[in-house]
């Protein structure tokens, strides 16, 4: 199963995290389209493929998920009324009035099919395994309402992952063909146009009235817009001029509409900067004490800084806020910066200065492919040239690549082109890395690093099937294990600011509440 594709933009997972309610000055009116900045083309829209956040950006207008969260984390209903929770399963009763886009109602058995669908192998869906676990199951009974989902072990979060699945219905349920450029869900928008690489419009589907916390449709404008400006200074300029009514903003122009009167403003955690070490057998950094030096030869403060143009946070987890087991797994896990100590690290291992100052160990330089994303601003960029000159100190070569997103998910899963690769990572639960960081390596797993951590194995193993407090002190203690051995290296919390004018909206880590949307007077 191919699943790297999805870590490439795990913040699409994020929907239970922090976020906050982008608003401009004004009252709400009604009617009129809201439209909204994207940075990229979201590709095929079928939910069981979905693996980039753009793609779920756009997914969260049309689609409902069985459970919701506030903003503090609370569960709380959305398609399913009432739940019971056992340790291998959890059973949902669902609501009776919900419909989908094309006016069929939403059976019990829909939601199961959805399940199913998602893990049976043959679909080689690369959210499976990390949504939900590879074997869980799902079965219905339409006369009572019911959809029970369960696993062959306990599994600690099995709520928890449920506010994570978005719920195909209609004819779609059977023919995901009719989703690859379209939506059928029970949201408040359904897709009406779609112009790849530029603009995908919604129309309100004014019947909803289930949404999380009672929200309906009301309320809401006429149509959703969402453009695709993959330029931000752009996106910035089509906000200030009152084009468009809402953008995530990441580089130097946050600064810029944060200081303009009229912008609705409000800072989001938007997932981990970071970056991940090949560990091939063929690899310098298979070598932990090589993978040490380097971490060592950088100041991760500065390089923090330089990522995020100062607005980020130091790194204490690799889970996103409100997180389910709360704790710092980061201080006193991962090396200081000591320069001395990698320069001398690097001679004891073997690797020689050679003619031109790049280290050398039987005939083999010591070079670095180091990958990252140009989709993600400025900083990234800047955060790599800063590694490539602290490494050029110790006498390490450092060869930048930047690519786009779906080129980073082939690098990753296909090619594996690269030794050292930034990636941001936006989880809402502990479980859903397992897969990307332990057992079969790429290109025949989701294990892209070729990470091998016995440590991080045991404990998974032992907390995976244990809930509550218990569990979450072996999950913490699971990620404080890849950190002793530096097998990533966090580097810093990235904030994002959610920029909004003429209207006013709920988001959550880049997913939209899609019943918030209010357009609004003297924007």
């Amino acid at each position: 199963m191919r699943k790297t594709a999805a870590l490439a933009a795990l913040a699409l997972f994020a929907a239970a995290c922090g976020g906050g309610t982008a608003s401009g000055p004004g009252k709400p009116v009604a009617g009129g389209t809201f439209t909204y900045a994207i940075t990229a083309d979201p590709g095929v829209l079928d939910p069981a493929m979905g693996v980039l956040s753009v793609t779920n950006e756009v997914l969260s207008f049309s689609y409902d998920t069985l459970v919701s969260s506030s903003q503090d984390g609370k569960i709380i209903p959305a398609l399913a009324e009432k739940w019971d929770v056992k340790p291998d399963q959890v059973t949902f009763t669902m609501r009776k009035d919900v419909t989908c886009s094309d006016g069929s109602p939403l059976m019990a058995a829909d939601v199961a099919e959805n399940v199913n669908h998602m893990t049976d192998p043959a679909t080689k869906s690369p959210v499976n395994g990390v949504l939900v676990p590879a074997d869980m199951k799902a079965k219905a009974d339409d006369a009572a309402g019911t959809v029970t989902l369960s696993t062959s072990k306990p599994f600690s979060f099995i709520l928890e992952s449920a506010r994570l699945l978005y719920i195909v219905c209609g004819k779609a349920v059977k023919d995901r063909s009719l989703i690859a450029h379209a939506t059928s869900g029970s949201g408040p928008w359904v897709l009406s146009e779609s112009v790849p690489g530029d603009h995908y419009t919604f129309k309100v589907r004014r019947e909803y009235a289930w949404g999380p916390g009672g929200a309906t449709a009301k309320e809401l404008p006429d149509r959703v817009v969402l453009k695709v400006v993959p330029n931000e200074q752009t996106a910035a300029n089509l906000l200030i001029a009152g084009t468009i009514n809402g953008m995530d903003v990441n580089g130097p122009d946050r600064a810029r509409l944060e200081a303009t009167p009229g912008i609705g403003k409000k800072i989001v955690p938007n997932g981990n900067g970071q970056f991940f070490y090949h560990q091939g057998e063929d690899r310098p950094t298979h070598d932990p004490a090589v993978r040490k030096a380097l971490t060592q030869a950088i100041n991760l403060t500065e390089l923090g800084n330089v990522s995020t143009s100062g607005t980020g946070k130091p790194a204490s987890g690799l889970v996103l806020y409100p997180r389910p087991c709360p704790g710092d797994t980061v201080t006193g896990h991962v090396p200081g910066y000591d320069v001395a100590a990698a320069t001398a690290a690097l001679d004891a291992a073997g690797w020689k200065a050679g003619p031109d100052g790049v280290r050398v160990k039987n005939g083999k330089r010591l070079s670095m492919r180091y990958v990252y994303v140009t989709t993600r601003g400025p900083g990234i960029q800047a955060a790599a040239e800063y590694v490539a000159n602290a490494w050029k100190k110790i006498g390490v070569e450092t060869k930048l690549n930047g690519v786009i997103d779906t080129k980073l998910a082939e690098e990753l899963n296909a090619t594996q082109d690269w030794d050292v690769i930034w990636l941001p990572i936006g989880v809402t639960l502990p479980t859903q890395l397992v897969g990307f960081l332990s057992g079969p390596s790429a290109p025949k797993g989701g294990n892209f690093a070729h990470l091998a951590n016995t440590r991080y194995e045991e404990l998974v193993a032992k907390a995976t099937g244990m809930p509550g407090e218990a569990g979450c002190k072996l999950w913490l203690e699971s990620e404080s294990a890849l950190f002793d051995n530096v097998d990533l290296v966090p580097v810093v919390e990235n904030t994002v600011l959610t920029a909004s004018k003429g209207a006013t909206f709920d988001t959550m880590a880049g997913l939209f509440y899609p019943a918030s949307i209010r357009l609004t007077q003297g924007g």
